[in-house]
């Protein structure tokens, strides 16, 4: 006889064939996928993509136009949103200012009924475990933008979601603050265990955070997949382009000698690794990325098996470690980013340098040119 609890290994999240439109535009177009239990799951994708739009419909906010979520193993169809074991962090947090600190970690337990000296004492136990011991009587606004990102993940995290949905919250913070929250996020869903769904449009954010990461362009996922496998072996033009620095260089195909594909990038000939056969003529992309390209002062320099290129320093971007070297390739006169070594050895490089370079071709990847909408 079933118990009607999920299995351990069961996921706390399964999406469907999932699909909403508004008018002829399909946001979500048959999206499917799983997150499994306690794990960090990012969804991906530049502004328009309907990223936000399936995370108001995994919170029950919009209903889908056919499709099923399932979440703890249940179907969530005709649950509405206050009924569902998820609670939302947005990226304005919605926090109320003339509340305590306290009164806003206890606002959802109020409503459910708890008892005012049960929610007190869950409120303040919350609160020490995401850092703000002793907060609960303060005003939120006497708190700084990352205590306040505190506060309101633990105003959700009291209820005891099995899922916990964030909408960009870390979008209205500033460069350094953004940084570290994205630490703190991290070693928050770790110690409490919750399934997090994380939606943002900064592609460090979800390499940084996740367990898993669904890049998503027009309604659909281009790939679902590990940080290390998007980074290193994109499944699409689009994911190549969009997770990461990269070079894009267009062609033609000259030639394919097994995985090899060989281009021709107006006057560059280049080969990179296909996971496609591609006809000699057709269109063609290949995306190197800036760490993968090695610079030399003399051909002789270069590593064994790596073509001999070469071109001019156009500018020199100095960032710390992520300084770049920006050159124009001396065939084809396009412009190419490679990362600048540590070392110090090309630190007196200048625009106007002739320089080579080189790159390993298993670590280029090719694919048939993109359509024009991508």
């Amino acid at each position: 006889m079933s118990t009607g609890v999920p299995p351990a290994t069961a996921p706390d999240l399964e999406v469907r064939a999932l699909t909403k439109r508004f008018g002829a535009h399909a946001a979500v177009n048959e999206v499917s996928f799983a997150v499994a239990r306690g794990s960090f799951f990012s969804i991906l994708g530049p502004s328009g993509c309907g990223k936000t739009t399936l995370l108001r419909m995994i919170a029950g906010f919009i209903q889908p136009d056919s499709g099923s979520i399932d979440i703890g193993g249940r179907d969530m169809a005709h649950v509405p949103p206050n009924r569902r074991p998820v609670n939302m962090v947005f990226q304005h947090l919605a926090l109320f200012p003339m509340m305590s600190v306290g009164e806003n970690v206890a606002f959802g337990l109020a409503r459910r009924g708890v008892a005012r000296a049960e929610r007190t004492k869950r409120a303040e136990a919350m609160l020490e475990r995401v850092g703000l011991a002793g907060a609960a009587s303060k005003r939120t606004d006497e708190l700084s933008g990352g205590q306040r990102q505190r506060v309101a993940i633990a105003r959700s995290l009291v209820l005891e979601p099995t899922l916990l949905l964030l909408d960009e919250p870390l979008g209205a913070l500033d460069l350094k603050l953004r940084e570290h929250m994205k630490v703190e996020l991290k070693q928050l869903q770790s110690a409490f265990g919750t399934t997090f769904v994380y939606i943002t449009h900064d592609q460090s954010e979800a390499l940084v955070l996740s367990d898993r990461v669904g890049v998503m362009n027009h309604g659909r996922f281009e790939q679902l997949g590990s940080p290390q496998e998007l980074y290193y072996s994109p499944a699409s033009s689009f994911v190549a382009g969009f997770v990461g620095a990269n070079n894009r260089l267009t062609g033609t195909v000259l030639a394919q000698d097994g995985p090899l594909i060989e281009i021709d990038a107006g006057g560059l000939t280049l080969r990179a690794r296909g996971n496609v056969r591609l006809p000699r003529g057709a269109a063609a992309e290949a995306f190197i990325r800036p760490e993968a390209m090695t610079l030399a002062r003399t051909p002789g320099e270069l590593p064994p098996g790596q073509s001999a290129l070469s071109g001019e320093v156009t500018d020199m971007l100095f960032d710390g470690a992520n300084s770049v070297v920006l050159l124009r390739e001396a065939q084809s006169r396009r412009e190419l980013r490679i990362a600048l070594p540590q070392t110090g050895t090309f630190a007196d490089l200048k625009p106007g340098a002739r320089i080579c370079f080189g790159f390993d071709p298993e670590r280029a990847i090719c694919f048939p040119a993109a359509p024009a909408h991508s």
